[in-house]
């Protein structure tokens, strides 16, 4: 039995047969085990005489008198049979447009479901040109034709995000904005569950802010990012709230928040980890990549979700970048990047932050150099960095225009001279400035304790007089 038929009696199980069987069972139970016999037989012949099974399969379909499940199973193994091994996809929507007809009474709703999500799939499996898009429409146009008139609104839904995803991974740029348009209004219906409302929304968003972060659109990746993160109704499938937080991730690195980022990065590779993502993988790379532009001194690999990954070949060699940026090591940065470029030049997202991550290492390897020294050549700090001497000054100007480097470019003689002397003057009037400042603050304290008893002292002057002058008429009569 082939996983066809396991589905099919799996979809079976809530069906109630009875036992009490009349001569009409008797008959219709003879007439199922023929078409049985001859479906299996047909079945048997697929792979050496594809045009006898089909032929075969044919015929188990038109001697049936009503629609029933051999008759559905045929219908789908001519589908596959038509599309897969004969390439003849018209004709395989005509044999499937009629399996369509048999989802309503002859068979079980899971297990047309499943049949149908089935065949979809292996219809738009094929990537980089090898599907006929206009024949991939066609299957999906009279799918939800079909799901519209049994009222299965639920797939019907399922149908259109899965069609939607088909156009993104194909980047069918327009169909896709033309069915997002289709789902959201979708969703505005009245009488639906809330919760449900929400999660579909979700999907929606997902697919969105992919086709925004692919074309680059990022004033839409925004503003779709913040309308997914306001829905609060919504009980989504954890993968798509890890691509909506992965695409987030992406768009902060693109303003250069590498804080806000390293967080999206790190709630993506949660949700992927617990979705059961390969994916969890690749954004974890994009995680440590944001985590070490924050210039933070804390391991990403030091979390509980992340650490089972560090030894995994594939971060392997994020792993190691870590421990050099760390350390400050430039050299060492720049050879792991070197000797793993599968892992940092094969991900275009990745590769182009690369020259970001090595200007901010050489930085702080740069503010660490030239700690000690007053005056430095810049052909001396070249060597030391393995960059040209231009670069050298670049980073230069940036620290001195930042305040993270007293000093100036000398260009002529083309070297640095620090001002340690000024340096150390500033900051001594600094703390003196800080100085008066906190005894103006004590002296105003004090005034203002003090002012209250002034006020009675001024309100007595006759009685301070009459102290300082009984004592001199005192001494002038002595």
């Amino acid at each position: 039995m082939d996983d066809d038929d396991a589905d099919y009696m799996q979809g079976s199980e809530d069906e109630d047969y009875g036992f009490d069987y009349s001569d009409d069972d008797e008959a219709n139970e003879s007439g199922s085990a023929d078409a049985e016999n001859m479906y299996y037989t047909a079945k048997s012949k697929k792979e050496d005489n594809p045009e006898q099974a089909l032929k075969e399969f044919r015929v188990i379909v038109d001697q049936e008198q009503e629609k029933g499940d051999w008759g559905f199973k045929a219908l789908k193994q001519m589908t596959k049979l038509l599309y897969l091994t004969l390439h003849r996809p018209s004709e395989a929507l005509q044999t499937y447009t009629q399996l369509l007809t048999y989802t309503k009474s002859a068979v079980t709703r899971n297990y047309s479901e499943k049949t149908i999500n089935g065949i979809l799939d292996y219809v738009g499996g094929g990537k980089g040109g090898q599907v006929d898009v206009e024949v991939l429409e066609r299957f999906y146009e009279i799918t939800k034709q079909a799901l519209q008139d049994a009222k299965n609104e639920r797939l019907s839904a399922k149908t259109n995000l899965k069609l939607a995803k088909l156009w993104l991974d194909r980047k069918e740029y327009n169909r896709l904005s033309r069915l997002i348009r289709e789902l959201h209004a979708s969703t505005v219906g009245d009488g639906e569950d809330i919760a449900q409302k929400g999660t579909q929304l979700l999907e929606i968003y997902a697919l969105e802010i992919q086709m925004y972060n692919e074309t680059k659109n990022f004033k839409k990746l925004k503003e779709i990012y913040n309308a997914a993160n306001a829905v609060r109704s919504a009980i989504p499938h954890p993968r798509i709230m890890g691509v909506i937080k992965e695409c987030g991730g992406k768009m902060w690195m693109g303003e250069r928040q590498w804080n806000r980022a390293s967080e999206d990065f790190f709630e993506s590779f949660r949700n992927y980890d617990e979705a059961g993502s390969a994916h969890r993988i690749q954004v974890l790379k994009y995680l440590v990549l944001a985590n070490m532009l924050t210039g933070s001194e804390v391991n990403p690999f030091d979390s509980q979700e992340t650490k089972p990954y560090k030894n995994d070949p594939e971060i392997k060699a994020m792993t190691d970048l870590v421990d050099a940026y760390q350390r400050r090591e430039v050299f060492a940065a720049e050879r792991i990047i070197r000797e793993n470029r599968r892992t940092f030049e094969d991900d275009p997202f990745i590769e182009s932050y690369i020259g970001e991550l090595l200007r901010s290492l050489r930085t702080q390897y740069l503010i660490d150099l030239i700690k000690p020294y007053t005056r430095l050549e810049l052909s001396f700090l070249a060597k030391q960095l393995n960059v040209e001497k231009d670069e050298v000054e670049e980073l230069l100007i940036g620290l001195i225009l930042e305040g993270k480097v007293e000093g100036r470019i000398d260009q002529v003689a083309m070297r640095l001279e620090l001002d340690r002397a000024h340096s150390l003057e500033r900051k001594r009037y600094t703390a003196l400035d800080k100085w008066s400042c906190a005894l103006e603050a004590v002296h105003t304290a004090v005034v203002g304790k003090t002012g209250g008893r002034n006020a009675e002292m001024a309100l007595m002057p006759e009685a301070l007089g009459r102290d300082i002058e009984g004592p001199t008429r005192w001494g002038e009569r002595f």
